[in-house]
């Protein structure tokens, strides 16, 4: 069982079934054991499993001697900002944009330094298969201490901005009844904008629609509300407000990719005097109009494989101001290297504002490419498929052939990525061209091959 919900950045599974309060509490005892801390930050989102699975793990840790700091109903990203803020090891109960019946866990260490499968996900398994867990010295007891940090999160993310250029905005919000219900309006209170909002009810039952704006399907209703209210722009987060999507005051879905090339040009603009090149990373599926306009704007570019966990690293070792995937992640290094919806956020309403623009005005410089959403196709042997289309491709003279993460040819007028699910028998493919004809007849024949070949 344990190998079903241990994937490769964190715990995820079917609560009651995978993941039980029993096996959540074995997991607090796991982690004091790995980590011989003394205290851990415990967040949990609005599902109606994580109450029980943030007790449990609480009970865990306190067994072990480790005192708990219990922060709460908050969002993924105000557990980075506490697990940074108060200097401790930190753990999110969420599944994210998984269906209601689904929990999982996130896990760092102090300032938000993520927990995968490389970093101890696979040590802390052990333990728990081996039931070897190791109480701290004191052999005593810890204790649960309640904690509000919002406000303090708060003060941390308006700092992104300078609030002092918000103009007059009218931004549908469509919260998806996850975290961004409880988090934006207390960020946007006290700001000159007009927040129309979407189903800001806390509910993990998601009775609208799952929380999952990478799927468009979930954005139908983002997309009319902007439209009859006539609003600037539309925001659309996931459960845990990590990720955000964008829609244009027209109602048009915006690429991620442009996304963060407008914020890339809007940091590298700021940091425009620095006497050294600002880094900044980019994953290996973004469009290539991002490592292009880090390079235009003055900026180093640095690709790296997709994951939050590989990019934070990253990030650190290389002294990176900004990072973004093609997933509609967006990470700062003045949020401890971690990645914020409700930051970005701020920033494209400073932009807007500050451009007196449109938000589809703004965008145009980047939109160069062509670039399908990322699509997935159901394969019983991935490593099989991908050497079938490694083999067809090889004998087409790719400019460049990448295995940083799956397989990346790039024909210099068109590229791809296939790239194996950690957690499902999925094959993902990403695929650009200079030309929409061109996409399309591409994309046509990679998933004739993937499906049929």
């Amino acid at each position: 069982m344990l190998s079903e919900i241990f994937k490769a950045y964190d715990v995820r599974g079917l609560y009651g079934k995978t993941l039980t309060d029993e096996i959540a509490y074995r997991i607090g005892k796991a982690f004091v054991s790995f980590l011989k801390c003394r205290d851990v930050v415990v967040g949990y989102d609005m599902r109606l499993s994580s109450p029980k699975l943030a007790k449990a793990f609480a009970k865990g840790v306190n067994e072990l001697g480790a005192d708990v700091t219990d922060i709460g109903m908050v969002s993924t990203d105000a557990l980075y900002f506490a697990s940074g803020f108060l200097k401790k090891p930190a753990v999110m109960f969420t599944a994210s944009h998984n269906p209601g019946n689904y929990n999982g866990i996130k896990f760092c260490r102090e300032d938000a330094i993520p927990i995968n499968s490389d970093t101890g996900l696979e040590k802390i398994r052990e333990i728990l298969e081996k039931n070897d867990y190791r109480k701290n010295k004191t052999n005593k007891p810890g204790k649960t201490i309640k904690k509000d940090i919002l406000e303090n999160y708060f003060e941390h993310v308006k700092k992104f901005i300078d609030i002092k250029k918000l103009r007059n905005l009218k931004i549908a919000v469509d919260a998806g009844n996850g975290m961004a219900g409880k988090i934006v309006p207390l960020v946007y209170k006290n700001l000159p904008v007009k927040i129309i909002p979407l189903y800001f009810k806390l509910d993990g039952t998601f009775p609208n629609h799952p929380a999952d704006p990478s799927k468009y399907e979930n954005l139908k209703d983002l997309q009319k509300a902007v439209k009859q209210e006539k609003c600037d722009f539309g925001m659309a987060f996931d459960g845990d407000a990590d990720r955000i999507f964008f829609v244009d005051g027209k109602g048009s879905i915006i690429n991620s990719s442009l996304i963060s090339a407008l914020i890339i040009k809007n940091i590298l603009n700021k940091n425009k005097n620095s006497n050294n090149k600002q880094k900044m990373i980019y994953n290996l599926v973004c469009s290539k109009i991002v490592p292009e306009t880090i390079q235009k704007f003055g900026g180093k570019a640095i690709i790296e494989r997709v994951g939050h966990s590989f990019i934070k690293d990253t990030m650190r070792k290389t002294n990176s101001i900004f990072a973004c995937e093609h997933s509609a992640h967006y990470y700062y290094k003045d949020n401890f290297n971690a990645d914020s919806g409700i930051i970005s956020s701020l920033i494209v309403s400073e932009i807007v504002s500050k451009e007196n623009k449109k938000l589809s005005s703004l965008l145009k410089e980047f939109q160069k490419y062509h670039k399908i959403e990322e699509t997935n196709f159901e394969v019983k042997d991935k490593d099989k498929k991908i050497e079938e289309i490694e083999s067809i491709y090889k004998k087409q003279n790719p400019r460049n052939i990448s295995k940083l993460y799956g397989l990346t040819f790039d024909f210099g007028n068109w590229w791809f990525n296939v790239r194996p699910s950690n957690t499902e028998p999925l094959l993902r493919l990403n695929l650009e061209a200079d030309s929409e004809k061109l996409m399309q007849e591409k994309k046509e024949e990679l998933v004739e091959i993937i499906e049929n070949y």
